[in-house]
């Protein structure tokens, strides 16, 4: 059967004065109810306020844009929320059923893609969000008998409680007219990953680029939500060659930055994808295929997730790759060439990486 990976952008779902909220459907992309991916995008105006609310599925947020962000989380189990700050190039995990607010105090934008994993919930392939107040508010679908006895109110008591909050999902605020809750700078450190300033996976190749592999070993609230995290930077005209995942995972890639060409091949080494992407595109790469990314003129950044806590990758160029690991006398047989091509393969391994600059 023929996979469609066409690159796609997120189509408006929920919108309001104070932001709006973006996503991948499964009739537009029917691989992520196939894979048990979801991925969504949260755009909050400057002021703008995103109610409390929680939802089934586990996933990461990425900071786009923004300086000032603010997260307010209260995590399954726990008795009182943690408030985080948020910038750009900030890692946010969010596990399955935690309680979240969200607010923007900075004075841009503030923009956040969400990518994750729905094997628990409602629809394979989507974020489904409960909320807790608003005009779509769990609240406000219980009997006045209801309210009025858990809560020990009067009938108007329990209509103010259920009904005063005439908003869906957004609010703006004017500047100074609510008083949000300061972050923890301390509990900041330990819940939130800024990986657009961490140190790479390995020594950066000049005028080429660097990859940013996250996992629970180097920051453990990621462990929490199941999933792992990657960052691919590539400077203009740069190659990040040929990989796969050796454990069965899916690669969901979000095209963060600038633009350029992905190209994946599937399990029979047939190509099923070899498109142009540009900032704001989804690709998904399924179990076990094999992916190599090309930057554009302006560059191109990449931010993927992987649906399992330890990913092992293999690589099919550079130095160390799978053909180092091949003994030469496999090699001649399987390529079908003699040793002295095969001597100059593994030779040319050996003085390259799995970043490619345009010079080389």
């Amino acid at each position: 059967m023929e996979m469609n990976l066409t690159p796609k952008k997120a189509q408006p779902m929920l919108e309001g004065d104070g932001g709006a909220y973006y996503t991948w459907s499964t009739s537009q992309v029917p691989l992520l109810s196939k894979n048990n991916v979801a991925a969504g995008c949260l755009k909050l105006q400057p002021q703008g306020f995103a109610f409390p609310h929680f939802s089934d599925s586990s996933k990461i947020g990425y900071v786009l844009q923004g300086t000032d962000g603010v997260v307010g989380m209260v995590l399954p189990n726990a008795d009182k929320e943690d408030v985080l700050k948020l910038k750009k190039g900030d890692v946010i995990p969010v596990p399955i059923g935690a309680v979240s607010w969200w607010f923007n105090n900075g004075e841009s934008e503030l923009i956040i893609v969400f990518l994750g994993e729905t094997s628990q919930a409602q629809v394979p392939g989507q974020f489904t969000f409960i909320l807790l107040t608003g005009t779509q508010g769990v609240m406000g679908g219980f009997s006045s008998e209801v309210i009025t006895k858990s809560y020990n109110f009067t009938i108007n008591e329990a209509n103010k409680l259920t009904k005063s909050q005439q908003e869906p999902f957004f609010l703006k605020f004017e500047k100074g007219q609510h008083k949000i809750p300061e972050p923890d700078m301390d509990k900041t450190k330990n819940l939130v990953y800024n990986i657009d300033a961490a140190k790479p996976d390995h020594v950066v190749v000049k005028n080429g680029g660097l990859v940013k592999t996250l996992t629970e070993s180097e920051f453990p609230f990621v462990g929490d939500v199941g999933l792992s995290v990657m960052r691919v930077k590539l400077e203009a005209n740069t190659i990040k060659t040929p990989f796969f995942l050796m454990n069965p995972a899916i690669q969901a890639i979000y095209v963060a930055r600038g633009s350029g060409k992905i190209e994946i091949v599937g399990l029979n080494g047939k190509s099923v994808l070899n498109s142009q992407v540009e900032a704001g595109h989804l690709v998904l790469v399924p179990k076990f295929f094999v992916s190599a990314e090309i930057a554009g003129e302006d560059g191109m950044e990449l931010y993927s997730i992987f649906t399992t806590k330890r990913p092992v990758f293999e690589e099919l160029a550079g130095k160390p790759s799978i053909w180092e690991a091949l003994s030469p006398q496999v090699l001649e047989v399987a390529l079908n060439v003699d040793p002295n091509f095969v001597k100059s393969f593994l030779s040319n391994l050996d003085h390259t990486t799995n970043i490619i600059p345009p010079y080389n």
